[in-house]
């Protein structure tokens, strides 16, 4: 299994970003996917999740601004940042239940 998240940067407060998540190695298609993030010094917490077939949740600090989505074709996961806050600031992870991928970092300052 490999997940490996990129588009992560710098923006600044009420900017926008988009992530995107590669994954290989696993059945992409029938696979419940998620994006977890670390704050600096704080633990990892659940972000946004997909269902193989569409179904969409989130943390409630994110509802209205983020947006998960998926291409299966593609083997690819992504979440679209948008109205991004400091408190945003973390490594973004895309996770299965059992496996975190390389990270991606979002700083957002002014």
């Amino acid at each position: 299994v490999q997940l490996q998240a990129s588009g992560g940067g710098w923006v600044q407060p009420g900017g926008s970003l988009r992530l995107s998540c590669a994954a290989s190695g696993f059945a992409f298609n029938r696979t419940y996917m998620r994006w977890v993030r670390q704050p600096p010094g704080q633990e990892t917490e659940f972000v946004a999740s997909m269902s193989s077939v569409g179904n969409a949740y989130y943390q409630d600090a994110v509802k209205g601004r983020f947006t998960i989505s998926r291409d299966n074709a593609k083997n690819m996961l992504y979440l679209q940042m948008n109205s991004l806050k400091s408190e945003d600031t973390a490594v973004y992870y895309c996770a299965t239940d059992s496996v975190r991928g390389r990270g991606t970092l979002v700083t957002v300052s002014s």
